[in-house]
C-alpha cells in the first residue's frame, strides 16, 4: 500500500497516518522528521539541510527529495508507506513521481483530508502545549484537568505562536497557494481520494481504512 496524504494544516492528517501505519503495518514517511533525523545522525543530506535551516531558510527541493528517495530504499518501506504532508508542491510531486517510476512501484491513491476553513481556524487556534514535557491539550476536544496547567507536569500552558489566528491564516494562505494545485495534478491521473475529515476521530479513521485496505489486498 503506497498513499500521500494531502490537506491544509489542522485536518488531521497526522492522527490519521499514526493510525494507519499501525493497523497496516506500513511506514510512516514525514519530511519533518526524516529532516530531524537526518541532522541528529549528521547524514551528508542532513548537514547540507542544517546549513540552510541554521539559516533560518527553506531546505531546498533537492534535499527532500533526497531523505524521501533514501527512506523509500529502506526495508521498513517493503509493505508499504503514507507520506504524510509531502508533497508540498507540484515540482515535488513529479519528482516523487520520478523515484517511484525507477524502483519499478507507483502510488495507490492520494488521500486529499477535507475540513471546513473555520473549523481548522478552531482547531489550531485552541491547541495549548507544555513548555516543558510538549504535551498538548485543546481548549475545546482535549481540556487538562486543571485550566492552564499540564496534566503530566503542572507546568502552565501556552499558545505556540504558529497557532495564533493571523499565523494559521498565513499558513492556509501558503498552503492554498502551494499545495491546493496538487488537487488537480493527483485528480487528473485518477489517484486523489477526497475525504470528509469532520467528523469525530475514530469515524474518519473507519472510513479511510475501510477504503485503504481495498489497495492492500491488491
Amino acid at each position: 500500500m503506497r498513499v500521500v496524504f494531502l490537506g491544509a494544516p489542522g485536518v488531521g492528517k497526522g492522527t490519521q497516518a499514526d493510525r494507519i501505519v499501525a493497523q497496516f503495518l506500513v511506514a510512516k514517511i514525514s519530511t519533518g522528521d526524516l529532516l530531524r533525523e537526518a541532522v541528529r545522525n549528521r547524514t551528508p543530506l542532513g548537514l547540507e539541510a542544517k546549513s540552510y535551516m541554521d539559516q533560518g531558510n527553506l531546505v531546498p527541493d533537492s534535499v527532500v527529495i533526497g531523505l524521501v528517495q533514501e527512506k523509500l530504499s529502506d526495508s521498513s518501506c517493503a509493505n508499504g508507506f503514507v507520506l504524510d504532508g509531502f508533497p508540498r508542491t507540484v515540482p515535488q510531486a513529479e519528482a516523487l513521481g520520478t523515484v517511484l517510476k525507477s524502483k519499478g512501484v507507483a502510488l495507490d491513491r492520494v488521500v486529499n483530508f477535507q475540513v471546513p476553513r473555520e473549523d481548522v481556524v478552531r482547531r489550531l487556534s485552541g491547541r495549548r502545549s507544555c513548555p516543558k514535557c510538549q504535551a498538548t491539550f485543546h481548549v475545546d476536544f482535549a481540556q487538562p484537568k486543571v485550566d492552564g496547567a499540564c496534566d503530566r507536569c503542572g507546568e502552565p500552558l501556552v499558545q505556540r505562536s504558529d497557532d495564533r489566528r493571523e499565523a494559521i491564516e498565513m499558513r492556509l494562505k501558503v498552503y492554498d497557494e502551494q499545495t491546493a494545485p496538487l488537487v488537480h495534478y493527483y485528480d487528473e491521473r485518477k489517484l486523489l481520494f477526497p475525504m470528509d475529515a469532520s467528523g469525530a476521530v475514530d469515524v474518519v479513521f473507519r472510513h479511510l481504512s475501510q477504503e485503504l485496505a481495498t489497495y492492500q489486498a491488491i
